[in-house]
């Protein structure tokens, strides 16, 4: 499902236009993005937690010539941890 599904599906649940849920879609990605920015992790109950990990430098391998190593530098991303009703949810196939 691409973002302008999941809007229409959004909008649709919450009674409002596309517009209306787009905005408020942008809304919770903008503010998840603005949190995880600033150090912050974001968790919704039940659901899942947004954070971010630390990836320390390590050593790899060039894929255009494997005889050479390259450094990879350390790095921080952002992660995503389902909770335990989301992971109930989707292991039994269940849909609301």
């Amino acid at each position: 499902m691409n973002k302008t599904e999941f809007v229409g599906r959004v909008a649709k649940r919450a009674d409002m236009t596309n517009a209306e849920a787009q905005r408020a879609v942008q809304a919770v990605l903008d503010e998840i993005q603005d949190a995880l920015k600033g150090g912050q992790d974001v968790a919704f109950a039940g659901f899942g937690k947004f954070s971010l990990s630390h990836r320390a430098e390590r050593v790899g391998v060039n894929p255009q010539d494997p005889s050479k190593k390259v450094t990879i530098p350390a790095r921080t991303v952002p992660r995503f941890t389902p909770g335990a009703v989301l992971k109930s949810e989707v292991a039994s196939g269940k849909k609301k």
